[in-house]
């Protein structure tokens, strides 16, 4: 894991949650009501970090890629009616963002990328940079494996158009801790969990969408921007095997031990979570990070593959 997140990490005191007021009064009752009625009413989001998460880190991307990279993802991006895929619009790096989720709904035509999306590491097992990544379906291989298809000219432009949405859409993916850490849940996506008053989310979810836009929206400085060259040198660099590492280890002393506000590995590990106001607040630092590295990773690996001559020989043929 980077400096600055294992630091926040481990600043998360460890102990036992202290009893819960079950009292919040009618007013918060009302809104804990309502809250639920809406949840019941509007599905979840399916998409991970949530397509306003998604769409962010292509956002971040776009504002970071040199003007060469931009303009041949623009003369890409009017292939778009070659994929077939009318549904599911890719007319901007936004749209690359979420693309990969979309198409995925048409089992029949997508379902075989599913594993595509994760390649999850028990947080109580050491972490192994290529287990559970058979014949390279995981998350970490098809980053490298699509960057190097969308860099191949020889290539149909609607298949490199495609590279390009599952390499933007999975660098996405492999910067959300629960896409490489899990605790028997498939990434928090079977841990029951209450975020704030609104019972019965999953974990999952909840780093997925709520937590993600609530950190994009309450940055002191835009999110979206040019950054600069030192910015740029701390939440960019590494490879995708670094990457889902960082995550894991996220997940790991981070993710967990803030939901269950004790040792994610203990043998009394209860089978619900929550995430109190305290928190949500110290779980946003760590999520804007994330997203701010899949953003900035993004755009590097743009501009790598939009430049001329070789790619840089992949991790996993190492």
């Amino acid at each position: 894991m980077d400096a600055a997140l294992a630091s926040q990490c481990r600043g998360r005191a460890v102990g036992i949650r202290a009893v819960r007021d079950q009292s919040f009064g009618v007013i918060a009752r009302l809104v804990a009501t309502i809250a639920i009625i809406s949840a019941s009413v509007l599905p979840p989001p399916a998409l991970a970090w949530g397509g306003y998460g998604h769409r962010t880190t292509g956002q971040i991307a776009l504002a970071n890629i040199k003007p060469e990279t931009r303009r041949a993802l623009e003369q890409l991006l009017k292939y778009e009616k070659q994929l077939g895929t009318p549904e599911c619009a890719l007319k901007t790096l936004e749209d690359a963002t979420v693309w990969p989720d979309c198409v995925r709904r048409t089992r029949w035509r997508w379902g075989y990328t599913a594993a595509w999306h994760y390649r999850t590491t028990p947080v109580c097992d050491a972490y192994e940079p290529w287990k559970n990544c058979s014949g390279g379906n995981c998350v970490t291989a098809q980053i490298e494996r699509n960057q190097r298809l969308l860099a191949d000219e020889s290539l149909p432009a609607h298949i490199r158009l495609e590279a390009l949405a599952f390499m933007v859409h999975f660098v996405g993916d492999i910067h959300m801790p629960l896409h490489s850490g899990d605790k028997d849940d498939r990434g928090g996506n079977d841990r029951k969990t209450a975020y704030g008053i609104v019972p019965d989310m999953n974990l999952h979810w909840i780093w997925d969408g709520a937590l993600a836009e609530r950190a994009i929206t309450s940055t002191e400085r835009p999110m979206v921007r040019r950054y600069s060259a030192a910015e740029r040198a701390d939440y960019g660099g590494g490879e995708p095997a670094d990457w889902g590492r960082e995550s894991w280890q996220a997940a790991r002393d981070f993710v967990y031990p803030n939901a269950f506000n004790t040792d994610p590995c203990a043998s009394d590990l209860p089978d619900e979570a929550a995430l109190t106001q305290e928190d949500i607040v110290e779980a946003i630092p760590v999520a804007q990070r994330r997203i701010r590295q899949a953003g900035l990773r993004m755009a590097a690996m743009l501009d790598q593959a939009f430049a001329p001559g070789p790619l840089p020989e992949p991790e996993s043929s190492r």
